[in-house]
């Protein structure tokens, strides 16, 4: 036969054993022999064939097959006119076939025929296809490859687990046992030409639905094998190319909406990067970029990513204990070099929320709805809720969240008991990329994935009873690889240089019921930056604001969908983190009556008492954005098209007030020519710190991105992190206080100038000698009159104005 045709008059066979043949001469004869002796001695009526793909051979491997031929007419060849692959040569021979089974092996029979039994009973027990292992338990290894070889195949084997066919340990043993006809199907809808074959058709079987066994054999190795070192990475590469044909033109459209709706969000910005400001970040936006820079400057002098004293001189900050990021600030490092922390920062921010709603975009395609609209959506308002979008101002660890969908998904894989040890381990790695990321948003997220499984425990208390054992073996595997991980990192940050204790942010952290159901400022149609601002701590700290609409459609949902546990999971998720976020006193709406808080619980223990409690109702976005889907979902299946205009006109109704607007965004002050020129250099020696009048702290940072322009070549003290205070180590915004430091904000403040005496002067010489002050630099800003007339008593002479600023030479003298 040439070709994939079947032969005239053919008729169907019990089994049809393919073998693919390039330049198999030597090997091909003594393997015909075994197969057809054995298949000839077994005796129990089997028809069969053998069918023999000879892949462009140069050698004399037809004659073989025709010698075989001749002394059994049931082999058979299939001939390709050129060289394409062990792919091309199965599919060819595989379509060929008549068997009610295929038996696929290689022409150097690694795996003996006898073997067949095992695959053959795997079927007879209900599996569509049963493939040879070398990895399961009961496999017998006769005679290894050499341990490069081996040592490639497993590490390929490995990737193979985590992209393509999790649960298969062995995909390349060329042993297989597949039902006939399914078999004829998948290898007929293949694409692919090399080793990668194997794969594709063991994807085709799982995306059918067609149960595959895998049964371990007795193997070994045989000289003369046309695997190549370049093979493995050809591999590897057809496994790409099967990933990309996987994935769908809707799910690639909807990656592009989120990286579009990410790029619209942040146009201020990208307008120009190094030059535009987000006014609502107050100044986190200078703080960030901060963050990016110094562990960029870490990173690239092989320093510790722990800690510097750049800023906060001479204690210094505690980077661990400040949210920097280290699981994205490390990696960008080379971008925050090449293009500057502002880019890296704009970039860090943008890909972030593309990712985070990629990611509850798969979670809800593979967890909830197959729907793609309706995912989308849901994924949407997961990602670019009212809360989120407040947080994209300021706090990329608030919004770039893309790890905790895959959390997720691992919890529940835990919960099915298949593969716990693995999943487990995997849990374990992502929790600790994720306190790399943020330990605040990993927290709430835990509270609540909480709240969700003691919801749907009490549902569905069968779930629960045969989940809770697998789920608590996987978290402890997640344990055990996790602690060790992120030991010292966290040692260092709360017992190391400069740790703290807690954060103190006052006691009315909690988010008002009415912040719930109104409109978030920065909410296109309907944003109220009045009613925003009155309800909340500032621009950055929005975390409710879902407006009433929404609120109203998530209770008609509910009601709807009561049936289903997941929904009252959802509600009971959504309802617990709401009251959750207002905080451990709830004032009761237009009364000034104050009752305890469900928060009160938490409000003083360990992590808890330094979470800003509104932040809860974070939980609320991804609770929202799934029971929309299910929704969605839900109309697009109605056959009533009434129903189904009513139900999406009121969710367009619900969504259309809180679509978000563009963050603003406003030219960025210069920095002053004395920095930015380098004339800094000539005022500050080695060891001395350039001191900003008045210090930096959260309420004015601007010297943090002086230092960024000059590429953090010089120190100074003060400055905006979180740092301990007093012998307790409380913990507070920015550096502990000094008399001259508190003077200078004063006086900022207020335009008082103080009356200053010797005291002061004296008080002034030890807080410069304590910074180890080169240089006082006061640039233009409100009230830099009197912060001028205040530094000249002070110091005892006038500032010189150079390059833009005011200048106090500490080396001479007064």
């Amino acid at each position: 036969m040439s070709g994939a045709t079947r032969a005239t008059g053919a008729h169907e066979v019990d089994l049809s054993v393919v073998i693919p043949a390039y330049n198999e001469e030597k090997r091909l004869g003594p393997t015909l022999d075994a197969i057809t002796h054995h298949l000839r001695a077994a005796g129990d009526g089997t028809t069969w064939e053998v069918i023999v793909v000879d892949d462009g051979s140069t050698d004399g491997t037809r004659d073989v097959v025709a010698a075989a031929t001749e002394a059994e007419p049931r082999v058979q060849l299939v001939t390709s006119p050129a060289n394409r692959g062990k792919g091309n040569a199965l599919r060819l021979g595989v379509c060929a076939s008549y068997g009610r089974r295929v038996l696929v092996t290689d022409a150097d029979l690694a795996a003996p025929i006898e073997e067949l039994e095992h695959l053959d009973k795997a079927l007879a027990d209900g599996q569509a296809a049963a493939i040879g292992s070398r990895a399961t338990p009961g496999a017998t290894i006769e005679r290894h490859q050499h341990p490069v070889r081996e040592a490639l195949g497993r590490a390929g084997n490995f990737l193979i687990r985590g992209l393509a066919v999790p649960g298969i340990r062995d995909t390349q043993c060329g042993f297989k046992l597949f039902e006939g006809d399914r078999a004829r199907e998948a290898f007929a809808a293949s694409r692919l030409n090399g080793f990668g074959i194997d794969i594709e058709i063991l994807q085709h079987f799982r995306r059918s639905g067609w149960p595959v066994a895998e049964v371990p054999v007795r193997w070994a190795h045989q000289s003369g094998s046309k695997i190549g070192p370049w093979d493995y990475a050809r591999v590897l590469a057809e496994l790409t190319v099967l990933k990309a044909r996987s994935v769908r033109r809707a799910d690639l459209l909807a990656v592009l909406a989120f990286v579009l709706m990410a790029v619209l969000l942040y146009a201020g910005r990208w307008i120009d990067p190094d030059h535009r400001y987000l006014p609502d970040s107050l100044q986190d936006q200078n703080q960030w970029e901060w963050f990016l820079a110094v562990t960029a400057d870490n990173v690239a002098h092989l320093r510790n990513p722990l800690f510097t004293d750049l800023q906060g001189f001479p204690d210094g900050v505690n980077l661990m204990a400040n949210t920097v990021m280290l699981g994205l600030s490390v990696p960008f490092t080379p971008i925050t070099l090449a293009l500057g922390p502002a880019v890296s920062l704009a970039l860090l921010m943008t890909l972030g929320l593309a990712a985070t709603a990629t990611a509850w975009y798969w979670l809800i395609v593979r967890r909830v709805v197959r729907h793609r609209g309706a995912a989308f959506v849901g994924a949407a308002l997961a990602t670019f809720a009212p809360p989120m979008v407040s947080h994209a101002n300021a706090h990329p660890n608030f919004v770039v969240l893309f790890m905790m969908p895959l959390i997720i998904d691992r919890a529940l894989r835990l919960c099915e008991g298949t593969r716990v040890r693995r999943d487990g381990v995997v849990l374990g790695l992502m929790a600790t990329y994720q306190i790399f990321l943020g330990e605040e948003p990993l927290l709430l997220a835990a509270m609540g994935m909480l709240l969700f499984a003691a919801a749907y425990a009490v549902a569905r208390r069968d779930v629960a009873k045969e989940s809770w054992l697998p789920l608590l073996k996987g978290l402890g595997v997640a344990a055990l690889v996790c602690l060790p991980l992120v030991a010292f990192p966290l040692a260092w940050q709360f017992f190391g240089p400069q740790s703290y204790k807690s954060v103190l942010h006052g006691d009315n952290a909690g988010n008002s019921p009415l912040a719930l159901f109104s409109f978030a400022e920065r909410s296109l149609v309907a944003g109220d930056e009045k009613t925003a601002s009155a309800l909340a701590l500032n621009p950055t700290e929005q975390n409710a604001f879902y407006g009433w609409p929404l609120a109203a459609l998530a209770f008609a949902i509910v009601i709807r969908l009561w049936e289903r546990t997941l929904v009252k999971a959802l509600a009971f998720t959504g309802v617990a983190a709401a009251l959750l976020s207002m905080g451990p006193k709830v004032r009761i709406p237009l009364t000034d009556t104050v009752v305890p808080g469900p928060w009160a619980l938490l409000a003083k223990k360990p992590l808890f008492e330094s979470v800003i409690e509104g932040r809860v109702a974070m939980v609320c976005a991804p609770v929202l954005g799934v029971l929309l889907a299910l929704a969605i979902d839900a109309l697009v299946k109605s056959p009533n098209i009434g129903t189904q205009f009513v139900g999406l006109t009121a969710v367009a109704a619900a969504l259309i007030p809180i679509v978000p607007a563009p963050l603003k965004s406003v030219e960025r002050s210069e920095v002053p020519a004395f920095i930015a020129d380098g004339t800094w250099k000539s005022y500050v020696g080695k060891d001395e710190t350039l001191v900003p009048v008045p210090l930096p702290d959260p309420g004015n940072a601007e010297a943090l991105h002086w230092q960024t322009a000059a590429h953090l070549r010089f120190r100074i003290p003060g400055g905006y992190f979180n740092g301990p205070y007093g012998e307790e180590r409380i913990g507070i915004y920015g550096a502990s206080p000094r008399y001259t430091s508190n003077l200078l904000r004063d006086v900022r403040y207020s335009g008082s100038v103080p009356e200053i005496g010797d005291d002061w002067r004296a008080q002034a010489r030890k807080d410069f000698a304590y910074w180890k002050a080169g240089v006082l630099v006061l640039a233009p800003q409100g009230y830099d009159e009197q912060l001028r007339e205040t530094v000249d008593k002070l110091v005892g002479r006038p500032g010189k104005w150079v390059d833009g600023v005011w200048v106090w030479d500490l080396h001479e003298e007064g």
